[in-house]
């Protein structure tokens, strides 16, 4: 077409920068030995098989206000360390510096052994013993609740089976309505043989997990973040910020075979948790149980759990004390982006600071 053709000169020099960009984030990633991840202090204070349970004391700080205690439940398909990245991008960081007690829960890494754990073990072992550690370590009779996407549907299905061990309930990008016309990664989901998928590897891998987010935006997830990367390891520190977020990327650990199973089927495929019918257990999980006060997180961009399944939230519990907060970012912008940060944790403590009625 005319007006978009390219001189034989502006090619050459066009693939001349490149190269000379490539070259000097080649010399930039010979410079770092080591990626490190998780910079806000930290103790091990529970561990039951391959969970552990962190804690994260509140930051001294002059004129700071000592708030409620928060208990983070991350998703099973990631690990738990985007919500600590790194000094400047850290939600746990954030909360702690405004004089919040936080607990994190670490699921760990899967073996072969742990293909037969079901989400009755997740949700009344593990997150149970990590809900009663982190309410005796803080010498409180009940916890706040965060729950981040996954982790979020699990502190539903936990506050809606055990609202007597809740004080409040945040919930961060968190899916509700798993059958929203919006929702790409269920519609995925509903072709899953979840059956035949254990089958055939016992736990899900990590690596075929991953490589199905980043099918739902392959231009943006693949061909735009390469083209893009001599730009982001142009220094140290760029290169750092970049390398952080794709050691997250890439360190999805594998899935419980059986858990996985029941969660593809019984949420994403049948849509239980919205309907009243999922099962725990042989325990049928009401949200009507749930009359906490919540405060429901929402990324308007979010790709992975769009805000129409999150908003269903709204309507499906008997909480009278409800507050729906949009975030102008994506799924892990909601807890990474530097403009998120100076948002979303300021709302979290004002919420956990303001009355329940």
């Amino acid at each position: 077409m005319k007006g978009l053709s390219l001189s034989a000169e502006t090619i050459r020099e066009e693939l001349q920068t490149f190269n000379n960009r490539l070259q000097q984030s080649y010399q930039v990633l010979q410079q770092i030995e080591e990626v490190d991840v998780g910079a806000t202090p930290r103790e091990e204070i529970f561990r039951n098989d391959r969970v552990r349970l962190y804690y994260y004391p509140p930051t001294e700080t002059g004129g700071s206000k000592l708030l409620p205690p928060v208990l983070i439940c991350y998703a099973l398909v990631n690990r738990p360390y985007i919500a600590d990245l790194q000094p400047d991008r850290s939600l746990i960081g954030s909360l702690t510096r405004q004089g919040v007690p936080v607990y994190l829960i670490d699921w760990g890494y899967p073996e072969p052994s742990d293909r037969y754990l079901t989400l009755e073990d997740y949700i009344e072992d593990y997150l149970d013993s990590c809900v009663r550690a982190s309410s005796k370590h803080a010498a409180q009779e009940k916890i706040n609740l965060l729950g981040i996407c996954q982790g979020g549907t699990f502190s539903l299905c936990y506050t809606a089976l055990h609202p007597e061990r809740i004080e409040r309930l945040i919930t961060l990008v968190t899916p509700v309505d798993f059958h929203t016309a919006d929702f790409t990664l269920s519609h995925l989901a509903m072709e899953v043989d979840a059956d035949l998928a254990v089958e055939t590897y016992g736990n899900i891998p990590g690596e075929l997990l991953n490589d199905t987010y980043n099918s739902l935006m392959p231009m943006r997830l693949g061909v735009q973040k390469n083209l893009g990367l001599p730009k982001q390891l142009s220094d140290r520190e760029k290169a750092l910020n970049f390398l952080r977020m794709e050691k997250w990327i890439n360190d999805g650990p594998d899935q419980a075979g059986e858990a996985f199973k029941q969660f593809i089927q019984q949420f994403f495929q049948q849509n239980l948790l919205l309907k009243g019918e999922a099962e725990i257990g042989g325990w049928k999980v009401d949200l009507k149980q749930i009359k906490q006060p919540i405060l429901n997180i929402i990324g308007r961009h979010d790709h992975l759990v769009p805000p129409s399944s999150s908003k269903a939230l709204k309507q499906a519990t008997s909480s009278r004390h409800y507050k729906e907060l949009i975030v102008d970012a994506g799924h892990i912008g909601v807890f990474v982006s530097s403009r998120a940060l100076k948002q979303v944790p300021a709302a979290i403590c004002d919420w956990l600071d303001s009355p329940a009625d």
